[in-house]
């Protein structure tokens, strides 16, 4: 008689899976390093303008608004007290705004025509937008001043509205020609396949597509005129800017009225900028 032995069956004991801890990701050195070097170019960029809004309340005993002398707001209160620099900046406002306006329509439909079409002398006009923004303008300024009065053409606001224009086109053409290459023709075509000419498609499709490319464009070319002071000093004539008000009376003094007005242009850009980023923000949430 065979007699089978069975070893015994023994129970594993329960497996204890240990899990490893979940490390939070951890921001590298150098990310930290750039971050805090964004933030000090940043600050260093901002340090001229909050220079110049503090010493808009500089009490200054002096003609040279250049040492801290106390607090006072009674400069603004006299924004008025020089007739010559209300008139420059007067006539920088004008300047700046029809530059705006010519400068962003011709420049909105050369960058819309070298994004959208292929053309003989496509490669020449891009070149030609690059070479006008690359150019020193000292040499834009000279050769403008050369062409006026070889052509017997006297110098005054029209030239350097036509200066501040023929300078600021390239800049307008090349911020709408980024946004006219990333559009979407499948909405373009879609109106058109129910029915809309070319001409409505353009205004009810296209142009508020690229509308936010046109106002940059159009408050670039603005900010440009308004503080040129190379090329309007050349074609200028007899008149005088806000940029060249200030060049010629810093032998005898600066007047915290200039200030005061740097700051308001200043401040009427930040709107203008908060206002656009904030319709931008609304337009890409609907």
């Amino acid at each position: 008689m065979t007699t089978t032995i069975t070893p015994p069956v023994t129970t594993p004991p329960p497996s204890t899976v240990v899990e490893a801890p979940v490390n939070k990701p951890r921001k590298h050195w150098a990310s930290r390093l750039l971050f805090g070097y964004t933030w000090l170019i940043i600050a260093w960029l901002c340090l001229p303008i909050a220079v110049m809004i503090l010493f808009g309340f500089n009490d200054t005993k002096g003609r040279y608004n250049q040492r801290w002398d106390g607090f006072t707001t009674k400069w603004w209160t006299r924004l008025g007290e020089y007739p010559e620099l209300t008139k420059a900046l007067e006539v920088s406002l004008i300047v700046a705004v029809v530059t705006m306006v010519v400068a962003g329509a011709l420049g909105t439909l050369i960058g819309l025509a070298l994004g959208r079409y292929s053309f003989r002398g496509h490669g020449a006009m891009n070149f030609l937008m690059f070479a006008t923004i690359s150019s020193p303008e000292l040499v834009m300024g000279a050769s403008l001043l050369s062409f006026f009065v070889s052509d017997g053409v006297g110098l005054g606001i029209i030239t350097i509205v036509i200066a501040h224009i023929m300078f600021s086109i390239s800049f307008v053409a090349v911020v709408v020609r980024a946004r006219v290459l990333t559009l979407d023709r499948y909405a373009e075509e879609a109106a058109r396949d129910l029915g809309a000419t070319p001409w409505t498609t353009f205004w009810l499709v296209t142009f508020p597509m690229i509308f936010p490319a046109v106002l940059s464009g159009g408050l670039l070319a603005f900010a440009l005129s308004i503080d040129d002071f190379v090329i309007t000093n050349f074609t200028s004539g007899t008149v005088v800017t806000f940029p060249l008000w200030i060049w010629g009376v810093t032998r005898v003094g600066i007047p915290p009225q200039v200030n005061i007005m740097g700051t308001l242009i200043f401040l009427v850009g930040l709107l203008i900028a908060v206002a656009s980023a904030v319709s931008t923000g609304r337009r890409a949430k609907r």
